[in-house]
């Protein structure tokens, strides 16, 4: 990436960890939340990195930015996180430069989703270039970046039927109570957590089950009344949450925090109990299970149901790679002209400067000269000129290294590209 001007480092890097590797304990110990991601992005401020996009979900972390080695990038992860180099090395993938570039395309195109099709992540790669914007380490090659897989993304969303079904994590654990809780409409069901999951799956509930005996529960208990309301629901304090657990069938916890919520300890019922827990990291301790009467699955389980509907999106995957392709050349395109901004840059300031030394010359020389008119005319001839150069680079037949060296040496160039 050193040709293109884009950083001081060298090269594009992404390193990162997801599910087909990764099973969620270890996603858990890697995964970040918004005030640690706000704090890494600041440790590499402070490091020099120049360009850094930080994603971080319930299916993968990644880091993509430019840097010397990629091992910055990683210990950067491992000391924001409990997980270790060793753990990391055991299931991550590096990718560089135009892998790299083709991997983040994948992704926010929701090909490399654990259900195919899943456009979650697009609104999450958002918040994550909007993130290193505030803290002022996005350039503008990450944001052209970003811009074209989000441009990918919405074509293949509206050109192709690769989204097309209800699939998702949230339909999935729909999916799975309607197969393994017979009267389910009948059932008592307690919702932990109204994060964005967590309200994916209580209108999912509601469409599907036709159940009106769910219970909200949040931490913040004005977000779940926000929801209940859209849905006439029944809202209970966080201190409420043993004893309606010990009076519900189906407990789904989509909370985010670093640790369970769950514990074996709040759980005292006599009944069967299904739980879901939809959270990365894990927010039910695995030691519910040894409780009688209680089933717990998680998240990557959920995600593996396949249906027809899944089956039959992967038919679409040909056109959304050639989408991908399309838009993925267009930036390549636009990442060559980075060759020769600087060279095109000092040109236009050798001309400037050339006018400017003949515009004073005339007006010394001619008493009735009109140096305005003439900036002007001056001007608009430096621009055509410029953009005629720059036009011969972009030609497919050019060969730009060559005609930048001529460029360069007939205009004399050398100094002010570097300057």
């Amino acid at each position: 990436m050193k040709d293109y001007h884009i950083s001081k480092h060298n090269s594009l890097y992404t390193i990162g960890l997801n599910y087909k590797k990764a099973d969620a304990a270890i996603r858990g110990k890697f995964s970040l939340d918004e005030p640690t991601m706000d704090k890494l992005l600041q440790q590499a401020k402070k490091q020099g990195i120049d360009g850094l996009l930080v994603t971080s979900t319930c299916n993968r972390t990644e880091l993509h930015g430019f840097a010397q080695h990629p091992f910055q990038l990683i210990k950067l992860l491992c000391d924001n996180t409990i997980g270790t180099v060793e753990e990391f090395q055991e299931v991550a993938y590096v990718y560089k430069n135009n892998e790299a570039i083709s991997h983040l395309f994948r992704v926010g195109t929701g090909l490399d989703s654990q259900i195919l099709g899943d456009f979650e992540i697009i609104s999450q790669l958002r918040q994550s270039f909007n993130r290193s914007k505030k803290h002022e380490i996005a350039n503008p090659f990450l944001e052209r970046l970003c811009n074209s897989v989000i441009q990918a993304s919405k074509r293949i969303k509206n050109d192709t039927e690769i989204s097309s079904g209800a699939t998702s994590v949230a339909f999935a654990s729909v999916q799975y109570i309607f197969k393994n809780v017979p009267d389910i409409s009948e059932k008592n069901i307690l919702l932990f957590g109204t994060g964005k999951i967590g309200r994916n799956t209580c209108e999912n509930l509601i469409k599907h089950t036709n159940n009106s005996h769910i219970t909200l529960i949040n931490r913040t208990k004005d977000k779940a009344e926000k929801i209940a309301g859209k849905f006439n629901l029944l809202v209970k304090n966080y201190g409420d949450l043993q004893t309606e657990i010990r009076n519900t069938d189906v407990l789904i916890v989509a909370t985010g925090a670093q640790s369970p919520t769950i514990t074996k300890e709040l759980i005292y019922t006599k009944k069967p109990l299904l739980i879901l827990d939809l959270s990365i990291p894990k927010n039910v301790a695995d030691n519910v299970v040894d409780l009688p009467n209680v089933n717990l699955v998680h998240l990557d389980h959920l995600s593996q149901i396949t249906d027809e509907t899944l089956e039959r999106r992967k038919q679409f995957i040909p056109e959304a790679e050639a989408i991908i392709e399309k838009i993925k050349d267009e930036f390549i395109q636009w990442l060559e002209t980075r060759k020769f901004a600087p060279v095109i840059k000092a040109l236009k300031k050798k001309l400037k400067v050339m006018k400017d030394e003949e515009l004073d010359f005339q007006s010394k020389k001619l008493t009735d000269f009109n140096s305005k008119q003439a900036d002007i005319v001056s001007e608009r001839i430096i621009q055509k000129i410029t953009k005629q150069f720059a036009n011969h680079l972009k030609g497919e037949n050019t060969d730009a290294d060559n005609s930048l060296a001529l460029i360069t040496k007939v205009f004399q160039l050398e100094e002010t590209i570097n300057e």
